[in-house]
């Protein structure tokens, strides 16, 4: 059935009493990741997200959980400024520590919400689809589609529209040991989540990687 990952569980048949397997649907999920300041910022003044490489270049643990994550999710949405980001980095990285991570994050299918763009080449890689429509609506059209989850990245933009529609599954936040003072925060000021904590674990440059899940019938 599209949109859904299967599950084996057992099940009694009622003729014999043998156990035999079967099937639970489980839809697919919309993961977003975001880096965060202890301020609260997922971005500096102009922007500027220098604050995440010096916070986590290098960190083993880090490069660990990344890979591990790139091994659940299939399809990667970003908003334009992000792309460009993205776009002009990893499609370069062909050897090296990260080249693991690289390889399997520039393979990801790629989604770029764009009002500007006409294509959204990805190096050698195949390119990004770009998106015209409103976010929460295609997203709701990604989960019917079968496959593995989907990972919002960055895009701020995005991530707050998606924040408002309730839209987002698991948050998994990365809490980089620096104060920024002005830019953008994360969390709009007209949306309410209330999210449980799954996991935290200390990375080997001092920030912590947090993973929530947002509890069901909250925004």
């Amino acid at each position: 059935m599209a949109g859904v990952r299967r599950r084996a569980e057992p099940t009694r048949t009622p003729d014999t009493g043998v156990f035999m397997s079967q099937t639970e649907e489980k839809p697919r999920r919309l993961v977003i990741q975001e880096f965060v300041s202890l301020d609260g910022l997922a971005a500096g003044k102009g922007d500027s997200v220098d604050f995440i490489p010096a916070s986590t270049q290098g960190d083993a643990t880090f490069g660990r959980e990344q890979v591990a994550l790139m091994d659940t999710v299939d399809t990667l949405v970003l908003g334009r400024r992000t792309y460009e980001m993205f776009a002009g980095f990893w499609p370069k990285v062909t050897s090296g520590p990260e080249k693991e991570f690289a390889d399997k994050w520039n393979a990801l299918r790629k989604i770029v919400f764009s009002s500007t763009l006409a294509r959204a080449p990805w190096g050698s890689w195949p390119e990004a689809n770009v998106v015209r429509g409103d976010v929460a609506e295609e997203i709701a059209k990604l989960r019917k589609e079968p496959g593995k989850d989907i990972l919002l990245a960055g895009s701020i933009s995005l991530a707050q529209a998606l924040i408002r529609k309730a839209s987002i599954d698991e948050y998994r936040l990365v809490l980089c040991p620096t104060t920024l003072g002005k830019g953008r925060m994360l969390f709009p000021e007209d949306a309410s989540t209330l999210l449980k904590l799954r996991s935290a674990a200390m990375l080997e440059r001092g920030g912590m990687s947090l993973i929530y899940d947002r509890i069901d019938g909250t925004g």
